[in-house]
């Protein structure tokens, strides 16, 4: 099973549990409709990694603020790259079908390490930067659904085993990458650095 850091310690997540078109701009720019309640999907504990690598050139990233869970609440916060297979995934959702083959492979889900906070969550957010250059940013505001109500949906059908991941979503930015591109991922709270995570696309 993939383990996570959390303040420097191993866990091993259940599962991945994400939070699709969150971020009306994000919505737009891939020509989708806002949906009429929060879009809830899972990468399984395989998808998990710390490493990016180049997977095809249609495969884009998306930035994400993540919420580690323990005791069905929010216990720390880490920066996360949904990686997305994306013709694959339109050619799914044309057909009405299932995503897990272009959201949910091996090595889609990259994520940096988690910490605790206790600093409001209206506070917080998010900044990637590609090669030097700034490519999504996003607040807590910008979000249609909030981390709180996204665990109430959550809960309504579905348990938290601890160690699980909250994805909440991703701003508009969104594009494909390649080899030897530099990522890093940072979360704050107004202007204080909370974690911060780089990546080299292998």
């Amino acid at each position: 099973m993939k383990a996570i850091q959390f303040n420097s310690k191993s866990l091993v997540p259940s599962k991945v549990i994400c939070i699709g078109r969150n971020y009306v701009e994000h919505i737009y720019e891939l020509n989708n409709e806002i949906p009429s309640s929060m879009v809830v999907f899972n990468k399984p504990n395989s998808a998990i990694t710390d490493m990016l690598h180049f997977i095809s050139p249609e495969t884009r990233f998306e930035g994400e603020i993540c919420f580690l869970m323990m005791d069905a609440k929010i216990a720390g916060i880490g920066f996360g790259l949904d990686l997305t297979k994306a013709e694959l995934q339109n050619y799914l959702k044309s057909k009405g079908l299932p995503w897990e083959r272009a959201k949910g492979f091996d090595g889609s889900c990259v994520l940096g390490d988690f910490v605790s906070f206790d600093v409001p969550l209206e506070s917080l957010h998010m900044t990637l930067y590609i090669n030097g250059t700034l490519v999504q940013e996003a607040t807590h505001e910008l979000m249609i659904y909030k981390p709180l109500e996204m665990i109430e949906e959550i809960k309504s059908f579905m348990s938290f085993e601890d160690g699980d991941i909250i994805m909440s979503g991703t701003p508009k930015g969104v594009n494909t990458y390649q080899a030897g591109d530099i990522f890093v991922g940072r979360i704050y709270s107004d202007n204080s650095l909370l974690v911060e995570n780089s990546w080299i696309v292998k």
